[in-house]
């Protein structure tokens, strides 16, 4: 694709892309049309790259002006502010407008200068009256205190194609437990200029009609791993195209969450009327996992969040030998390393007229004062005072380093094995959770099975010997000099560059030093 570009080429093919997300935590697997052509009369081509799952196809219905504006105004819709609906920059006086004031002045028809895209608004204006009744099944739900008598659901949301949003609150503003989310700071979960929200993302590359499950992990000292994100995609099914026209979700506390799948883990029938064995029994551990390993749910709630195979890396290592989950090996070439470099605090950092001139004549003096007199002002002047001391300093390098994602296997919906450690027998069955992303482990808890290390997902440095140096050497991307070089400008004045002050000492300041020096001596 690149070189095709650099070369100014014209055309389009496909390919299966890893996209990651989630500060590179989870990783994408999806197929995206590529289109590319050279833009005549510069040196410059454009690429346009689609998602075959939700980017590619679309559905426009027709509505009328007046049905979509009254939907359109209401306070809970929003539309993506950084997509350009109207064209707001070409006159100063639309400028401080916002996509949704733009939109509706221009309908209205009161801005007859604005510049709008009459298709993407048709289609918005159509996703406006379409999803307008969602609106009052959400107000029946928060009405209904049996169906959230604990407020366990805090947030419900949509967002469509065309970049309309629509967000009901069932709990105050201030109740709420992610204050983060859906709001401007957060740029994964809102449509941005470059990218649709994460949530409906990942529910696009989901089986159509299964939920997608996730927490967001925690950032620095803000802990945002007390919430769970569950989405799913509405798609339009047909013989011919499947275009996702949007996604639906919702937001709900953890606790309430875990409560809901202790609940239900209990809810087991046999001929007896009791379960033979339950998450209960002290002697397995039980946990559920989405389809990228990290842990939702466990008896140990400190590791909520944390990759599964960090917490049973014997059991991980055994899905990924029978092939439930795969390892994805991923690259980052701009990432920094730390190294350790050895300093001295006697030496100076940089060499500067100063410092050498004071170093001669510090040397000159001690030469001086040897030759006339021979008493101890010499080991005065050498003391061990003035001894280096080494350290090592730690600092931040370019590198690139190597790190994994995991993904499960969809076609894999049961599965149960045994791990034969140093002196014991590990059993352990993993099943899927119908219509959603998760899994249900049961391991046994009796044997630690501590032989086998923990799977983690730390980046890893990549050192590169002289041979593969050379190899990267030769494999430089091509490159293509621009048709015609512009190494000046009539205009331009060359007296005015590379003219830079000179630096010039005075006499004063450079023999004040070593007066002082003398003094104090």
């Amino acid at each position: 694709l690149r070189n095709a570009m650099v070369n100014r080429k014209t055309g389009k093919f496909s390919m299966e892309v890893k996209k990651t997300v989630d500060k590179g935590k989870r990783v994408l697997v999806m197929t995206n049309d590529y289109y590319y052509t050279d833009i005549k009369g510069t040196p410059f081509s454009l690429g346009v790259a689609l998602s075959r799952g939700h980017g590619k196809y679309f559905f426009r219905g027709n509505v009328t002006v007046e049905e979509g504006l009254h939907d359109l105004e209401h306070p809970d819709v929003s539309l993506a502010d950084e997509w350009s609906y109207c064209n707001t920059d070409l006159h100063p006086e639309h400028r401080h407008l916002s996509q949704l004031e733009a939109i509706k002045l221009y309908l209205k028809g009161k801005e007859p200068l604005l510049q709008c895209d009459k298709e993407l608004i048709q289609e918005v204006l159509f996703d406006a009256v379409v999803s307008a009744p969602i609106e009052a099944y959400w107000t029946s739900l928060a009405l209904n205190k049996s169906e959230n008598s604990d407020k366990g659901v805090e947030v419900a949301f949509l967002g469509t194609r065309t970049g309309l949003s629509r967000i009901n609150l069932f709990v105050g503003a201030e109740q709420l437990t992610n204050q983060d989310f859906l709001k401007a700071g957060d740029k994964e979960n809102i449509f941005n200029a470059d990218h649709f929200p994460l949530w409906y993302r990942r529910a696009a590359e989901q089986i159509p009609g299964s939920f997608v499950y996730s927490i967001p992990f925690s950032t620095g000292a803000v802990n945002k791993s007390n919430v769970v994100t569950a989405s799913t995609s509405i798609q339009l099914l047909d013989e011919r195209k499947s275009p996702v026209v949007a996604a639906v979700g919702i937001q709900m506390k953890l606790e309430f969450f875990q409560r809901k799948f202790w609940t239900a883990s209990r809810q087991c029938a046999s001929l007896d009327g009791k379960c033979s064995i339950s998450c209960d029994d002290e002697t397995v551990n039980c946990y559920l996992i989405d389809n990228n390993g990290f842990i939702l749910v466990s008896e140990d709630y400190t590791q909520t969040g944390d990759f599964f195979g960090e917490v049973e890396g014997a059991v991980m290592n055994k899905l990924l030998t029978m092939g439930s989950f795969k390892r994805i090996t991923l690259y980052d070439y701009q990432a920094m390393c730390r190294a350790n470099k050895e300093s001295s605090d006697g030496a100076h950092g940089l060499l500067d007229p100063y410092n050498a001139f004071l170093a001669a004549v510090k040397w000159i003096m001690t030469e001086f004062v040897l030759f006339l007199v021979e008493f101890n002002l010499c080991s005065w002047w050498h003391s061990d005072m003035t001894a280096k001391a080494q350290k090592l300093k730690q600092t931040l390098e370019p590198c690139d380093t190597e790190y994994p994602a995991f993904v499960s296997e969809r076609t894999i919906k049961e599965t149960s094995g045994n791990i034969a450690c140093e002196d014991c027998s590990k059993s352990f069955v993993i099943q899927q959770i119908p219509s959603s992303n998760l899994f249900m482990v049961v391991v046994d808890s009796s044997c630690l099975c501590e032989s086998v290390a923990p799977i983690t997902m730390a980046p890893i440095e990549i050192r590169y010997n002289e041979s593969l140096k050379c190899e990267r050497l030769k494999a430089q991307k091509i490159r293509r000099r621009p048709e015609s070089c512009h190494g000046f400008h009539p205009e331009e004045n060359a007296r005015e560059c590379g003219g830079a002050p000179s630096l010039q000492a005075k006499m004063v300041l450079i023999l004040f030093p070593l007066l002082l020096m003398l003094f104090s001596r």
